[in-house]
C-alpha cells in the first residue's frame, strides 16, 4: 500500500466515523436507536450504494467476534457490582436456561409452521438467543430502572453469549475444536465455569498490578486496563473456555476495583466501544445485500414475531418465576418489562456469519433473515422501551445515578459523585435536607433549580425538578441510595414506617 492510499483510506475511516457521530445525534434526538444508523450506513457505502464490495464472511465473523470483545469489555467496566450482585442468580438464570428455551421455540415453531428443516431452524434459534450488549447498554443509559431490572439486563446481555455462540459453533460445524472430550454438556459447563474463573483471575491479578505500579502517565491506565481484559479472552480461547465470559467477567471486577484514574478509564472504555460498534455494524451494513433482502421479509417478519412474542416471554416466564418470590421479587409488570426489552443487535448478525464461514448450505439466506430480524425488532422495540416502561409503571426516576468525574480529590477519599432527582410523585418534595437523614460522611454539595445553581442548607426544602450533586465515600454508597429510594417513597418518616429502600 502506497501513503497516499493509505491517507485515502485514513480520510475516508474518518469521514465514515465522523457521519456516523453526527447521524447518531440525529438519531438519538427522535429516538432511533443508533445500530440502525449504522447499518444503513454500511448498507449505503455497500456495492448497492457508494460501491465498495465486502463479501468475506470468515473475514466479517472474525472482525466482528473482536468488536463483541471491546463492547463487552466497555459493558463490564460500566456495570455496578452492588447492582449486578443481587441480580446475577436471576440474569445467569436466564442467560443459560432461558437461552435454551429461546431456540427450542424458535426451533420447533419455524419447523412446524414455516416449515424449515430442523438444523436451519435450530440455527436460526441459537443465532436469535442472546440479547445484544451495545443495545442493552445503550438503552439502560437513557432510562431509569430500578436497580435490579437494570443488573438482570446487564447480566444477561454480558452472559448469554458463550451458550449461544457454543451452539451455533456445534450447529454449524459439528463441534468446529474438535469433538470435546467429555461431550456437549461437558464443554459448556467448561465454556461457562472456565471462562468465569479465568475472568476473574485476570481481573484481580489486573488490580493488583495497577495498584502497585505507578505508572508515568495517567493515559496509560485506560490502555493498560483495556489490554487485560483483552488478554482474558486470549487467554480464555487458549483453555478452550468462554473468551466471551472472561472479558465480562475480568472487565466487571476491574471496574469496580478502585484503581488510579477510574473514571477516566470507564470514559476511555466507553469510547472505545462506540469506535467498535461504529466499525462492527457498518462492516455487517457492507456485508448484506439489498438485493437479497427483500425475497427474506416475510418469512423473517414471521420468525422475528414467534421470537418476540412467544418465545422471549415464555423463556423469562419460565426461568424468572422462582424470583417473584422473596429476595428478588420481580413482579409481573418487570417480567412483562424484561420481555419485551429483550433486544437483539449486532451479536445475532455476527453469529450469523459462522454457519456462511463454515460453508454451512442455506448460510446466507439465514443472515438475510437474521440481518432484517434486527432491523425491524429494533425499530419496534428500542424506540418503544420508555414508553413501555412508564406504562408498566418500572422506572425509577429517583435512582441516584453516578455521575463519572476524573478528580483527584474524590479519588483520595475514595469517594463517588451522585445524581439524584426529584421527579414528579416524589415524597422527596418538602423534605428540608436535614430531614434526609444521610449517613454523616455524605454531603450534598450543589442543588441544580431552575436552571440555575444553589449550594444548599440544611433548611434548604427540595422541590419538583430539582437535581442534587451528592459527594459520598464508597463505603456509605449502598446506605445513601437506599435512604434517598425511601424518602421518595413514603418520605421523611420512611424509616419509622418501615420503609428502608
Amino acid at each position: 500500500m502506497t501513503a497516499g492510499a493509505l491517507g485515502l483510506d485514513l480520510l475516508a475511516g474518518a469521514v465514515t466515523v465522523l457521519v456516523a457521530i453526527v447521524a447518531t445525534r440525529l438519531a438519538h434526538g427522535v429516538g432511533l436507536p443508533a445500530l440502525l444508523v449504522f447499518l444503513g450506513l454500511g448498507l449505503l457505502l455497500g456495492d448497492s450504494g457508494i460501491g465498495i464490495r465486502f463479501s468475506d464472511a470468515e473475514t466479517a465473523e472474525t472482525l466482528g467476534l473482536a468488536a463483541l470483545v471491546l463492547i463487552l469489555a466497555e459493558g463490564g467496566l460500566t456495570t455496578n457490582w452492588e447492582h449486578a450482585r443481587k441480580a446475577l442468580p436471576a440474569a445467569i438464570t436466564l442467560a443459560t436456561a432461558g437461552v435454551v428455551i429461546t431456540i427450542a421455540v424458535v426451533a420447533c415453531c419455524t419447523h412446524w409452521l414455516l416449515g424449515m428443516a430442523w438444523r436451519d431452524a435450530l440455527l436460526l434459534g441459537a443465532v436469535l438467543a442472546p440479547t445484544d450488549a451495545a443495545a442493552v447498554f445503550s438503552v439502560l443509559r437513557r432510562l431509569p430502572l430500578p436497580p435490579l431490572l437494570e443488573g438482570i439486563l446487564e447480566g444477561e446481555s454480558g452472559l448469554n453469549d458463550p451458550p449461544s455462540v457454543l451452539a451455533v459453533t456445534l450447529l454449524s460445524t459439528h463441534a468446529a475444536h474438535g469433538p470435546a472430550p467429555l461431550g456437549v454438556a461437558g464443554e459448556i459447563v467448561w465454556q461457562l465455569v472456565g471462562g468465569l474463573i479465568i475472568g476473574v483471575a485476570v481481573g484481580l491479578l489486573g488490580m493488583l498490578f495497577l495498584r502497585k505500579v505507578a505508572l508515568p502517565a495517567s493515559g496509560l491506565y485506560p490502555v493498560a486496563v483495556l489490554a487485560l481484559v483483552v488478554a482474558g479472552y486470549g487467554a480464555a480461547d487458549l483453555a478452550r473456555a468462554s473468551g466471551f465470559l472472561a472479558v465480562y467477567s475480568a472487565a466487571v471486577v476491574l471496574g469496580n476495583a478502585r484503581l488510579p484514574h477510574g473514571p477516566a478509564v470507564r470514559g476511555f472504555a466507553e469510547g472505545v466501544g462506540w469506535l467498535a460498534q461504529i466499525g462492527l455494524f457498518v462492516m455487517l451494513g457492507l456485508l448484506a445485500s439489498p438485493a437479497r433482502l427483500p425475497a427474506q421479509i416475510l418469512p423473517a417478519l414471521a420468525a422475528g414475531l414467534i421470537l418476540v412474542l412467544l418465545a422471549r416471554p415464555l423463556a423469562v416466564l419460565a426461568v424468572l418465576l422462582p424470583f417473584r418470590r422473596p429476595p428478588a421479587l420481580l413482579t409481573v409488570r418487570q417480567q412483562a418489562f424484561l420481555s419485551w426489552a429483550g433486544l437483539r443487535g449486532a451479536v445475532p448478525i455476527v453469529l450469523a456469519t459462522i454457519p456462511a464461514s463454515a460453508g454451512v448450505p442455506g448460510a446466507t439466506r439465514l443472515f438475510d433473515q437474521v440481518f432484517v430480524i434486527v432491523g425491524a425488532f429494533t425499530l419496534l422495540q428500542g424506540p418503544t422501551l420508555p414508553w413501555v416502561a412508564k406504562r408498566l409503571s418500572v422506572t425509577a426516576e429517583a435512582e441516584p445515578l453516578e455521575v463519572i468525574v476524573d478528580a483527584a480529590p474524590l479519588d483520595e477519599i475514595r469517594a463517588d459523585l451522585l445524581q439524584a432527582r426529584v421527579p414528579e410523585g416524589s415524597k422527596l418534595q418538602g423534605v428540608e435536607i436535614f430531614e434526609l437523614r444521610l449517613p454523616p460522611q455524605a454531603s450534598i454539595a450543589l442543588i441544580v433549580r431552575d436552571g440555575q445553581s444553589l449550594v444548599p442548607g440544611p433548611d434548604t426544602v427540595l422541590r419538583i425538578g430539582d437535581r442534587m450533586l451528592i459527594v459520598v465515600p464508597e463505603a456509605a454508597r449502598a446506605q445513601t441510595e437506599r435512604r434517598l429510594r425511601a424518602v421518595s417513597r413514603a418520605g421523611k418518616l420512611a424509616r419509622w414506617l418501615g420503609e428502608h429502600g
